[in-house]
C-alpha cells in the first residue's frame, strides 16, 4: 500500500480539480476506495491551489461526519505490539482479541487521519498564504468537528487548538475576530470556553516571562525575539477578550442559543463511572448552568490578563476602557484593586486613565485608599489641560471634591491649586478652572474666606486691610495638608478680570455672586467646558450676538490716518507728483 501511495503522491501535481471531486466521491461511495482519503489529505496545504483545498476539504468532511461518533479517543488507539505474559496477568484474550480485531484497527487509523486532518486545517486557516474566503471555509469545517466530535458536547480541545494557533500565528488577528464575532461569539457556550482558553494562553505566558524565584527575566539580545513574540501574544489576547459581548449583555435573555445544541445524551448504556461524568458535563454544557458560571469565567479570565506585563499601548486602552467593559461584568470588582492602585501611583496620564475606574472601586465597591486625594493632587499640573482625556479626568475631580465631608484643608488646597494653574495653560483651561472653583466654593463655606482674604504678618490668624504681597501657598508642595492654602488667597482670579481672552473675564464675574447662599445658586456642569479648546471659545464668539457695536463717525472724510494735531511737527500727507494719483 506504501508503494502504491508514493506512486500517487507524485502524481498529485497531475490532478485536475475534476479528477479531484472523482476521488472524493469514491471515497464516499465503498471503503475500497479508503486509499483516497491520503491523497486527499494530500491537497490539504497552504500551498495547495485554493480551489484544490476547499475541493479536498468538503469531500474529507463528508466522509469524517457520519463517522465522528464511532471514532476512538486519540489516547485509546490499540497496539499490536505484543509482551510476554507474566504469572500476573489475568485472562488477556478478550483484549488481545479486540486489540487484534481489523475493524478496531481500522478505526483506529481512521482517527489518526481525522487528527491529521484537523492538523492541515489549522495549517491553512493561519497561513498568510491563505486568502480570506478560505479561511472562512476552513474555521466553519473545525467549528462543525468542536460540534459534532464529543457526541453532541462542546469539543474544547479542538477549539483551543484552533485560538492557539490564531494567538501564534503571524496573521493578523482582526481577520479572525470578523468571523469569530459575526458567526460564533453569539454562542454562549462558545464564549464560555474562550475564557476558558484565555485563561490557560495567559498562564503560558506568565511561565514563560516569570523566573522560577518568581523575578521577571531580563531581556538581553537572544531573547528580543522572545520578547517581541510574547508582547504579540499579549496584544492578541486582549483583542480576543475585548470582542467577546461580556455575560450579562446575554444574560438578560429567557434562552441562550447553544453551539454544540446538545443535552450530553448518548446511545449507549453507560457504566456508572462514566454515567456520572457525563452527567458532569451535561451539566457543565446546559446553558442555565453556563449562564451561571460565564461571569466567574469571564472574571479569571481578565484578572489573569491583567497579571501580565503590558506593553504601554495595550495598558492605556485597558485603562480607558475597562470601567465600562470590565468592571461592571466581574463577579467581584474589587479584585482589581491592586492593578488600580498600582496603575494610579504611577503618575501621569496613567494615573489620569485609572482615576475613573479607581473611582468607582471607591463609590459603588468600597475600596478605601487612603493617599487617594494625594495622588490626585499630584495630577494638577499644566499639561492635563491638553492632555488625550482631560474632559473625564476634569469631570471626576469635580465628582471627588463633590462630598461635604471633604475637609476644610483639601478643599482650600485644591481651590488655590487650580487657581495657580490659571495663570499657565490655554483660555479653555481657565474657563474649567473657573467653573471648578464656582463648585468648590459654593460646596465647602468654610473657605469662602479665600476670596478677599489678607493676612496680618504679625498675626496670621487675623484678617486685615493689609497689603502684604506675600503668598502663604506653597506651590511646589506635593502635600495638600502642608500646602498653606488656607492662609493664601485667590489673588490669581482677579487676574483673569483683564485676561486677553474675552470670554474668560466675563465668566470669572461669575464668582462675584454670594455662593453662600446656596438656594439662590446652581453648581455648574463641569462637562460643559471640560471639552474646550481655541476652535470651540472662537465658534462661540461668532456665534455670539453683540447688542453694542461700536461705530466711528466722522464730519468729514479723513485723508490720513492721524491727525496733524496728534502729532505736532510730523507730517502723514504723501506729496503726489504731476500726473499721478
Amino acid at each position: 500500500m506504501a508503494s502504491i501511495l508514493s506512486n500517487t503522491q507524485k502524481k498529485k501535481a497531475n490532478y485536475t480539480l475534476k479528477e479531484l471531486k472523482s476521488l472524493g466521491c469514491d471515497l464516499l461511495s465503498s471503503r475500497a476506495h479508503i486509499n483516497n482519503l491520503p491523497l486527499l489529505l494530500s491537497f490539504i496545504s497552504p500551498e495547495s491551489p485554493p480551489q484544490f483545498v476547499v475541493e479536498s476539504l468538503l469531500s474529507l468532511q463528508s466522509f469524517f461526519t457520519p463517522l465522528l461518533s464511532q471514532l476512538p479517543s486519540t489516547s485509546s488507539h490499540p497496539t499490536s505490539t505484543k509482551r510476554p505474559r507474566s504469572e500476573d496477568d489475568g485472562d488477556d484474550s478478550a483484549t488481545t482479541a479486540v486489540a487484534d480485531d481489523p475493524e478496531v484497527i481500522f478505526k483506529a487509523w481512521l482517527r489518526s487521519k481525522f487528527d491529521e486532518f484537523v492538523k492541515l486545517l489549522i495549517d491553512v486557516l493561519v497561513s498568510d498564504q491563505s486568502e480570506d474566503t478560505l479561511r472562512d471555509i476552513v474555521l466553519g469545517t473545525l467549528m462543525e468537528f468542536v460540534k459534532l466530535l464529543n457526541v453532541g458536547r462542546f469539543h474544547s480541545s479542538i477549539y483551543h487548538r484552533v485560538l492557539d494557533a490564531i494567538i501564534h500565528s503571524a496573521v493578523d488577528v482582526e481577520i479572525f475576530l470578523d468571523i469569530l464575532s459575526s458567526k460564533y461569539f453569539k454562542y454562549i457556550d462558545v464564549r464560555y470556553f474562550t475564557y476558558i482558553s484565555m485563561e490557560k494562553f495567559v498562564k503560558t505566558l506568565e511561565a514563560s516571562v516569570v523566573s522560577g524565584d518568581g523575578t521577571v527575566t531580563e531581556t538581553n539580545e537572544a531573547e528580543t525575539d522572545l520578547k517581541e513574540s510574547l508582547e504579540l501574544s499579549v496584544r492578541k489576547i486582549y483583542q480576543l477578550l475585548s470582542r467577546i459581548p461580556p455575560p450579562e449583555k446575554q444574560a438578560e435573555k429567557s434562552q441562550h442559543e447553544m453551539w454544540s445544541g446538545s443535552d450530553g445524551s448518548v446511545n449507549e448504556k453507560p457504566t456508572d463511572k462514566k454515567k456520572k461524568k457525563k452527567e458532569e458535563d451535561s451539566s457543565l454544557l446546559s446553558p442555565t448552568t453556563i449562564a451561571k458560571r460565564m461571569k466567574l469565567k469571564f472574571t479569571k479570565a481578565w484578572i489573569s490578563f491583567l497579571r501580565l506585563p503590558l506593553p504601554l499601548d495595550v495598558y492605556k486602552e485597558v485603562l480607558a476602557s475597562i470601567d465600562k467593559t470590565v468592571i461592571p461584568h466581574l463577579s467581584n470588582p474589587a479584585m482589581l484593586c491592586d492593578f488600580l492602585t498600582k496603575s494610579y501611583d504611577i503618575g501621569g496620564v496613567v494615573s489620569v486613565m485609572a482615576l475613573s475606574s479607581l473611582y468607582i472601586l471607591m463609590t459603588e465597591h468600597g475600596l478605601e485608599y487612603p493617599n487617594f486625594y494625594i495622588k490626585l493632587y499630584a495630577l494638577l499640573v499644566p499639561s492635563i489641560f491638553v492632555a488625550k482625556h482631560r474632559s473625564r479626568f476634569l469631570q471626576l475631580l469635580d465628582a471627588c471634591l463633590k462630598s461635604s465631608l471633604l475637609p476644610g484643608y483639601l478643599a482650600a488646597s485644591f481651590t488655590k491649586k487650580l487657581s495657580r494653574l490659571s495663570l499657565s495653560i490655554p483660555p479653555s483651561g481657565s474657563l474649567v478652572i473657573t467653573a471648578l472653583i464656582y463648585n468648590l466654593l459654593r460646596r465647602h463655606p468654610s473657605i469662602n474666606h479665600l476670596v478677599h482674604l489678607e493676612i496680618d504678618e504679625d498675626n496670621e490668624s487675623l484678617p486685615k486691610k493689609k497689603k502684604l504681597g506675600i503668598d502663604r501657598f506653597k506651590n511646589l508642595e506635593t502635600d495638600p495638608k502642608i500646602s498653606g492654602a488656607m492662609r493664601s488667597s485667590l489673588w490669581e482670579i482677579d487676574t483673569l478680570r483683564h485676561h486677553y481672552c474675552p470670554p474668560v473675564s466675563r465668566f470669572v464675574s461669575s464668582l462675584e455672586t454670594d455662593l453662600t447662599k446656596r438656594a439662590k445658586t446652581t453648581e455648574m456642569k463641569i462637562e460643559d467646558f471640560s471639552s474646550g479648546s481655541y476652535a470651540t471659545i472662537f465658534g462661540d464668539e461668532i456665534r455670539r450676538r453683540v447688542k453694542q457695536v461700536p461705530l466711528a463717525f466722522y464730519k468729514a472724510v479723513p485723508t490720513s490716518l492721524f491727525a496733524d494735531s496728534d502729532f505736532p511737527s510730523w507730517t502723514f500727507t504723501i506729496p503726489q507728483e504731476d500726473g499721478k494719483c
